[in-house]
């Protein structure tokens, strides 16, 4: 009788961590076709070119006042390379708390996409939670003929931040809005205990899950010359 409940244990355990790896792999299937629509319409290449990373937050929803521990949850993929000029890595798993974007959210799911436009703010998002407009500086997304002219290097903010409802991308104020590494999720796509950090500095192989994500960052913005 222990032993056959000991099996059964086993299998539960083995269940969850499975059903738990699939679900952070359906996470970034969807922030790929997220990203994805936001390259075919307001994010043009120029934009991309120059970030240093990408972070999407797809379908983040409003929930009840008074509900706590409610998280958006994304995916950051970073360009790898000590300068962060490379070919595009291995993502690591974020979340991003509603409590700070609930005046942003709207009756339906809303996309967020945040692009980090130098390694200042790379490296802020990296070393542990960051808030918006406090750690990192952030502004709306330029869109159109602004997008096209921005120029990362004569502007001041480190994250541009761009917003999706009802089928529309827009650039978005997200001052406030706090995100931070969600360390069991990556557990559960990697197998093992690993940081952001390390899975965007360390050279952390991406899972064939990753593949749909890297191919349409690659394809819009592949390695800076």
């Amino acid at each position: 009788m222990k032993k056959r409940m000991v099996v059964c244990a086993f299998c539960l355990a083995v269940a969850s961590s499975v059903f738990a790896q699939k679900k952070e792999e359906s996470r970034i299937a969807n922030s790929a076709d997220v990203l994805r629509q936001l390259i075919a319409g307001d994010l043009p290449k120029n934009i991309l070119d120059q970030a240093d990373c990408v972070v999407i937050f797809p379908s983040v929803k409003k929930v009840a006042v008074g509900i706590g521990g409610s998280y958006g949850r994304g995916v950051m993929v970073c360009r790898t390379g000590a300068e962060m000029n490379g070919d595009w890595g291995a993502p690591a798993m974020y979340r991003l708390d509603q409590g700070s974007i609930g005046i942003q959210l709207g009756s339906t799911a809303t996309d967020f996409v945040l692009v980090v436009m130098n390694k200042k703010g790379a490296e802020q998002i990296l070393n542990g939670k960051t808030k918006l407009g406090t750690n990192a500086a952030a502004a709306a997304g330029p869109t159109g003929a602004q997008a096209t002219a921005y120029n990362a290097s004569a502007m001041k903010a480190d994250v541009l931040t761009y917003s999706r409802s009802k089928g529309l991308f827009a650039g978005v104020s997200l001052d406030g809005a706090s995100m931070d590494s969600d360390n069991d999720a990556n557990k559960s796509l990697y197998g093992k205990e690993v940081s952001a950090k390390d899975i965007v500095e360390g050279g952390q192989a991406p899972t064939a899950a990753a593949k749909p994500l890297d191919e349409v960052l690659t394809k819009a913005s592949p390695a800076r010359k």
